[in-house]
């Protein structure tokens, strides 16, 4: 990815379509049954789009190709999006490994697409499922999940924090270099990782020599989602390298606990480069993309 192609300031996730509120789950529940229906997810997207929004994250869930097909259905009116794909959907496999086992759950993944498709991964993939060459897998798997995304224009691939922190976990810098290079060379796009622990994971990329990688992370006053806490992340923040190492913040309301004025006053002190949030309604829509745009970044 070119770096004279930076990223949105300013990026419209999905937890509000899919029963995600870490605070109530009465509203997570309102939420899910109200976009049950595929055509009130797009109304609401349509109007992030109105409200000047051109950057979308997605998580690969259940949902996902469905919106996608949606996107990709009127290129005239959504083809200048830009994509930031979330990947992998970890309740997908946590269920088919509890079910399968990690060795049945690789090979559904990879095998369960139809005989066609099936035997061309047999060749390449058999033996990444054989002999557990981790990279190989990983790469495989990868592709699987971004299919979902095929012929829209993708920004920035982040890979999950339930990944990312359980890889940092291991402080082995090889899972990460095997991943940046593939989403540059596969996709053309940053790759991203989104973490609970910015300051560590920073820290670790520089150790490593991995740049030019966006990391998306919970930043929000209370240190909601923040480890180890808010004075550690002001203190990267001020000093980290925004061309090399981009930072979106997300959770930026720490789900409710920080009202919308307080909470974008705060994040637009910060080197931060992009924000991530969702909302279902055009006002709050647009009260946060003006709150985002108006204070100095």
């Amino acid at each position: 990815m070119s770096k004279n192609q930076p990223i949105d300031r300013i990026v419209f996730g999905d937890n509000q379509f899919f029963g995600i509120n870490h605070m109530s789950q009465d509203k997570a529940q309102e939420r899910a049954e109200r976009f049950a229906k595929l055509d009130n997810i797009m109304a609401v997207y349509d109007h992030a789009i109105e409200a000047g929004i051109e950057g979308i994250m997605l998580n690969s869930n259940d949902r996902a190709k469905g919106i996608c097909d949606r996107f990709r259905a009127d290129p005239a009116k959504y083809g200048h999006l830009k994509w930031y794909p979330s990947i992998p959907y970890p309740h997908k496999y946590a269920a088919m490994v509890n079910d399968k086992g990690m060795v049945g759950a690789a090979q559904e993944m990879l095998f369960a697409k139809g005989a066609k498709s099936a035997l061309g991964k047999m060749v390449s993939g058999g033996m990444a499922v054989a002999t557990l060459d981790a990279v190989k897998l990983m790469k495989m798997l990868v592709d699987q999940e971004m299919e979902i995304y095929h012929d829209l224009d993708i920004r920035v691939v982040f890979l999950q924090n339930i990944i990312v922190d359980l890889m940092l976990g291991y402080d082995v810098a090889e899972p990460f270099v095997a991943y940046c290079q593939h989403i540059r060379k596969k996709y053309g796009a940053y790759p991203g990782l989104i973490t609970q622990n910015l300051p560590f994971l920073r820290r670790k990329l520089i150790e490593w020599g991995i740049e030019d990688v966006v990391i998306c992370a919970s930043i929000n006053k209370i240190g909601y989602l923040m480890s180890p806490g808010v004075d550690e992340y002001e203190a990267v923040l001020a000093e980290n390298d925004g061309a090399k190492y981009p930072v979106m913040a997300m959770s930026t309301l720490a789900s409710g606990a920080v009202p919308p004025v307080e909470a974008y006053e705060y994040i637009n002190r910060l080197n931060v480069q992009s924000v991530v949030f969702g909302a279902s309604s055009p006002g709050n829509i647009k009260q946060t993309v003006s709150l985002i745009e108006g204070a100095p970044k």
